[in-house]
C-alpha cells in the first residue's frame, strides 16, 4: 500500500516551478521537495489546502492511493 504524490504532475500542468510554488505557498523548498519525492511521513491539511489553492486543484489531484507498492 502506498500514497503516491503527484505534485510534479500538477506543477507541470500549471507550468509552475517548485520555486514559484514555494514562494506563493510560504513553504520551504526543502519541505516541498520532500513532499514531491514522496518521502514525507505526513502532510498538514493547512499545507495541502495552500497547495491546492495556489495550483487550483483538488487534494485528489495531488495524492493518489495505490494498493501495490
Amino acid at each position: 500500500m502506498a500514497i503516491i504524490v503527484n505534485l510534479d504532475v500538477m506543477l507541470a500542468r500549471r507550468k509552475m516551478s517548485l520555486t514559484e510554488l514555494s514562494e506563493r505557498v510560504g513553504i520551504t523548498m526543502s519541505n516541498l521537495s520532500i513532499l514531491k519525492t514522496g518521502k514525507a511521513k505526513a502532510v498538514r491539511l493547512e499545507t495541502l489546502n495552500a497547495i491546492c489553492e495556489v495550483l487550483d486543484c483538488q487534494p485528489g489531484d495531488i495524492l493518489e492511493y495505490s494498493a501495490a507498492e
